[in-house]
C-alpha cells in the first residue's frame, strides 16, 4: 500500500492503536505480522520473497560466527550476497534481456516465436535486500554479532516504515531498539506527526504537482527546444527530491509513532557546495552502504591515485546500474564518478586523503546545483537519444532573449497562478532546509506559543488539502528501484 493512500491511513491508525494496546512484551510480534501484512498488501507472494532473503541471511550469518575457517566464513558470506545479488539482477535485467532477444529475433527474421516474460520488480527489494547483505558483511567483519533471535531479526529486515524504500537501517542502530520495551512517548510521537505531515506537503503539493510539467516535456522532449528545458530540469531536481525526502519524513515519522528512530536520510543536498558533499546528503543510508561495502572493499583511498580514482568511477557505476540497466542510468553514474575524480584533483587534500572544500564561496553553491542537474537530464530521459536532444537544444535561440524566453513560457502553457504556486513552495522548501541546516525547525515551532504553532499546523494541512491532487495516490519514484 502507498504512503499517500487512504488504506495507508487506516492502517497505521488501526496499527498505532493496537500496538500501544498489545502487552509490551509481545509488540514485537505485533509489529512483525503488521509488516508482512503491509507488505503482501501489494502483492501475496512478496512476502516469500522477503521471507526468504531474512531466513537466508539469519542462518548464515549464524554459521559464520561457528566457522573459525576464514575459507568457509567467505564461502558462508558469498552464500548469502550472491543469491540476493543475482535475483537483484534477474529482476532488473530480465525484461531488458527479453525485449533484445525478441529485437534480434524480428531482425533476422528467423522462424521463431518471441520470447514471453512478464517480470516486476518487487516494490523495495534492492532496500531489504541491501539490509540483509549489510548485516551479513557486518557479521563476517565483526563488527556486530549474529543475531539468535529470528524473531527480532525477521522485524528489523521486513519493519513497514522503511521496508519499501529506506532509510536502509544498520543492525546495530536499529536491532537494540526493536528489543527494548517501549513505553508510549506523547513527546515522540507528535513530533513524528509533524515530520510526516511535511513530508506528505513535500510529495502531495510539490513533488506530485511539479511532475506533471515534467512529464509533460521529457515524455515529449522532441516537440520542444531551449529554456523549456532549463525550467523543467530544474524542476525535476526539486521533484525527485521533495518525492524521496517526503517518503523518508513519512518513514522516520511513521517510526516514531513506534518509538523506533530510523536514520536521517537528507539534510539539505541543494546546498551543498561540491559534489561530495551532495552525496554526503543526499539519500545518506544509500550513500554510506555503497561507501561501506563497495568503495572501501574495492580499496577506498588507501591505494594509488589511479586506483582511488577507479574505485570512485565503479562505484559511481554500480549505484547507477542499481537505478537501472538503461545506458542513461549508467551515464548519471558515471558522470557523478568523474566529478568526484575531479574534485580530488581540485580541492585540498585532509591527512586521509578526503577531498575537502575548506573555504566555501557563494559560487561554489550554484555550479554545484547546475551540475546536478546537468546530470539529473540523463536520469530523467526516457532514452539515451532524448537525453542528448535535451543537451543539445538547452541554449536554442538564446541570442534572442525576448523570444528565448517568450517560448518557454508559451511551451509551459501553464496558468500565472500555478505557476506563482509551484514558485511560492519552492521558496518554503528553500526556508525549511536553510533553516534546518543549523536548527530543526519541527522543534523550533513546536516550541512557539499555542496561537502560533497551531497557525502554522493548519496553514500547513489546509494547503497540503487544497493543492494537492484527489483521489489520486502517485507512487514515489524510488519504489522502481
Amino acid at each position: 500500500m502507498l504512503f499517500n493512500s487512504i488504506t495507508f491511513a487506516v492502517f497505521l491508525l488501526a496499527a498505532f492503536i493496537l500496538y500501544h494496546i498489545v502487552p509490551v512484551r509481545f509488540r514485537w510480534v505485533f509489529l512483525l505480522a503488521a509488516s508482512y501484512a503491509f507488505y503482501m498488501n501489494l502483492h501475496a507472494a512478496y512476502g516469500l520473497l522477503l521471507l526468504f532473503s531474512t531466513v537466508l541471511t539469519y542462518l548464515l550469518a549464524l554459521g559464520l560466527e561457528k566457522k573459525p575457517d576464514n575459507a568457509k566464513r567467505k564461502l558462508c558470506l558469498l552464500g548469502g550476497v550472491l543469491p540476493l545479488v543475482g535475483i537483484l539482477l534477474f529482476f532488473k535485467l530480465g525484461a531488458p534481456v527479453v525485449d533484445r532477444i525478441n529485437t534480434l529475433i524480428g531482425a533476422g527474421r528467423l522462424a521463431l516465436q518471441p520470447l514471453t516474460l512478464r517480470i516486476l520488480l518487487p516494490a523495495g527489494v534492492s532496500f531489504y535486500f541491501f539490509q540483509s547483505m549489510g548485516y551479513l558483511i557486518d557479521v563476517y567483519k565483526g563488527k556486530i554479532r549474529a543475531e539468535r533471535h529470528f524473531g527480532y531479526y525477521a522485524l528489523f529486515v521486513s519493519f513497514f516504515p522503511q521496508l519499501l524504500a529506506g532509510p536502509i537501517g544498520r543492525a546495530d542502530a536499529l536491532l537494540p531498539q526493536l528489543k527494548k520495551e517501549r513505553r508510549f512517548d506523547y513527546e515522540n510521537a507528535t513530533y513524528g506527526l509533524k515530520l510526516m505531515a511535511w513530508g506528505y506537503f513535500k510529495k502531495l503539493v510539490i513533488a506530485d504537482v511539479f511532475a506533471t510539467v515534467v512529464n509533460k516535456v521529457y515524455d515529449n522532449a522532441h516537440s520542444y527546444v531551449g529554456l523549456v528545458f532549463i525550467i523543467v530540469t530544474v524542476m525535476f531536481a526539486i521533484e525527485i527530491y521533495c518525492d524521496f525526502s517526503g517518503y523518508s519524513d513519512i518513514a522516520i515519522g511513521c517510526a516514531k509513532l513506534f518509538g523506533i528512530e530510523l536514520a536521517t536520510n537528507f539534510k539539505s543536498p541543494y546546498l551543498s557546495f561540491s559534489i561530495r558533499e551532495f552525496w554526503s546528503r543526499w539519500h545518506i543510508s544509500l550513500s554510506t552502504w555503497f561507501r561501506d561495502y563497495v568503495y572501501i572493499p574495492l580499496g577506498g583511498n588507501r591505494v594509488p591515485k589511479w586506483r582511488n580514482c577507479l574505485n570512485l568511477l565503479l562505484t559511481f557505476l554500480v549505484s547507477g546500474f542499481w537505478h537501472g540497466s538503461s545506458l542513461t542510468y549508467i551515464l548519471w553514474g558515471a558522470i557523478h564518478g568523474l566529478l568526484q575524480i575531479a574534485e580530488t584533483f581540485v580541492y585540498p587534500k585532509t591527512r586521509r586523503g578526503v577531498p575537502v572544500v575548506r573555504k566555501k564561496h557563494w559560487w561554489q553553491l550554484p555550479v554545484t546545483f547546475a551540475l546536478l542537474c546537468f546530470t539529473w537530464i540523463f536520469f530523467r530521459a526516457n532514452t539515451i537519444q532524448d537525453a542528448f536532444w535535451i543537451i543539445s537544444r538547452l541554449f536554442w535561440d538564446i541570442g534572442r532573449p525576448v523570444n528565448y524566453l517568450k517560448t518557454a513560457v508559451i511551451c509551459l502553457d501553464m496558468p500565472y497562478l500555478s505557476m506563482l504556486g509551484m514558485m511560492l513552495s519552492a521558496v518554503v522548501l528553500f526556508l525549511y532546509d536553510l533553516v534546518s541546516l543549523k536548527q530543526d525547525v519541527i522543534g523550533v515551532v513546536s516550541r512557539q506559543k499555542a496561537p502560533v504553532r497551531w497557525a502554522v499546523y493548519v496553514l500547513l494541512l489546509v494547503t497540503t488539502a487544497l493543492f494537492s491532487y484527489k483521489g489520486i495516490a502517485t507512487e514515489f519514484i524510488y519504489f522502481q528501484f
